[in-house]
């Protein structure tokens, strides 16, 4: 079978706004935009920066400018608000009830709170994050993610979101709640489910239809948690159960550390493992990239610009909300008080006034630091060093055993599972070649 033909996608420049003629012809969430966006950003970013998004009653913020702004005003642009508007898109009180009556309760997301509680919840979830924590992980990640390429080398060939990245991240995950009665399977369909919330794409049905692997989720969480506190181990989950902070409420109390550990359990997974894909497609799918990732195998300082610039160009975080708490001027628009905005974070990463020659792939640019890749502002991904810990240790596994990695169908045959928060690649069927005396 001969090789599907390599396509330059994530460097090449975007023709521009010309590639959309009508706004108002298209929507965010299109099938064609969610799957190849840059040109529908780029017209908004152009044309209509804050952009009213009918179908879905939202504002589209698309400028780098716009989008530090608002993430850099949690007062004015509510994060916390913005959170739970998304969740469950019109149907979250619904779905609160079913919770409340058959999963154990309900428990609001420890972090994604405003100020003044959230430098409180901050200082205390921070404490399982530490450096040394992370130094002391990476080694023990290193193992994980070197048997799963050893098991794919033995092959040829791996499909790279079962074989990788989810197994990797999940795994991790687990171990960072000191659990081992819970298989992948079980994780991945929990996951499903609470990212479905976050779809703005579903309706009710599928609401309800998620509710009882989310009551089964908290249940198993409830348990854990009553476990930890009765006899805490050597966890993240029991980090946080110590944590202390000089307050009125010093620690996290049960709801919160119960949010606590579903976040460690299912947001630290998804995001990585469609960080760890877009990785993966990047260097299988663009020659230019596959160098700059094979040269830095063995410079994890190289490797961590790499994999940088690799999600600066296609970020696991599509967008995420904000409720405007007060009229407000944003980008030249006149915003009302209760304003939905959805923060286009892959936009931002690709306005060329932030960013010069933005869909060019360059890892040594000056200002790579400065993307938005994990937010910015107070709310900035608390897990950060975490995951860039674990995309750099990955990829320098791959670039080390799976040489010339390439993907074994035509890129149009991927498909994607359409979500506002993350857009996550269902399948990766790769093929390489095993590195010699490896």
């Amino acid at each position: 079978m001969s090789e599907p033909a390599r396509n330059h996608r994530f460097h090449a420049s975007v023709s521009g706004a010309e590639a959309v003629a009508d706004l108002d012809a298209v929507h965010f969430f299109d099938r064609a935009v969610q799957e190849q966006p840059n040109a529908f950003y780029r017209a908004l970013r152009q044309r209509a920066p804050i952009y009213r998004e009918e179908s879905l009653g939202v504002y589209l913020v698309s400028r780098y400018e716009d989008l530090q702004t608002v993430m850099k005003d949690p007062v004015t642009f509510s994060m916390e608000k913005g959170y739970y508007s998304q969740m469950a898109h019109g149907y979250l009180e619904e779905l609160k009830a079913v919770l409340v009556k058959d999963g154990g309760g309900w428990f609001p997301d420890v972090v994604n709170v405003d100020p003044p509680a959230h430098q409180r919840a901050r200082s205390l979830v921070q404490q399982a994050f530490t450096a040394r924590r992370i130094s002391a992980l990476q080694h023990i990640f290193a193992r994980q993610v070197r048997a799963l390429v050893d098991t794919a080398a033995a092959r040829g060939s791996m499909e790279g979101v079962k074989d990788l990245a989810l197994p990797m991240a999940i795994g991790f995950a687990a171990d960072q709640l000191g659990v081992n009665d819970l298989d992948h399977a079980t994780i991945r369909r929990w996951g499903a489910a609470y990212l479905a919330q976050f779809s703005l794409f579903s309706g009710r049905e599928q609401m309800m239809s998620i509710a009882a692997d989310l009551c089964e989720m908290q249940h198993y969480l409830i348990d854990l948690v009553k476990r930890r506190m009765e006899e805490p181990g050597e966890d993240m989950l029991s980090d946080l159960i110590g944590a202390r902070v000089e307050d009125p409420r010093p620690s996290l109390e049960f709801e919160e550390l119960v949010a606590a550990a579903r976040a460690i359990l299912i947001n630290t997974h998804d995001s990585v493992s469609t960080a760890m894909v877009n990785v993966l497609l990047a260097v299988a799918s663009d020659d230019a990239i596959a160098a700059s990732f094979y040269a830095a195998a063995d410079d994890p300082e190289r490797m961590s610009r790499v994999v940088e610039e690799i999600l600066r160009l296609e970020p696991p975080v599509r967008a995420l909300s904000r409720i405007v708490t007060r009229p407000v001027e944003l980008g030249g628009e006149l915003l009302p008080e209760g304003a939905h905005l959805l923060l286009l974070f892959a936009s931002g990463n690709d306005d060329e006034e932030a960013f010069p020659e933005a869909r060019e792939f360059l890892p040594d640019r000056r200002n790579l630091v400065r993307n938005i890749t994990f937010g910015a502002g107070r709310h900035v991904c608390l897990g950060i060093a975490l995951a860039r810990m674990q995309l750099r240790v990955a990829s320098c596994e791959v670039a080390r055993r799976l040489k010339h990695l390439r993907l074994s169908v035509p890129l149009e045959d991927l498909r994607y599972t359409p979500n506002a928060a993350l857009l996550s690649i269902e399948t990766l069927p790769l093929v390489f070649d095993p590195a010699i005396g490896q």
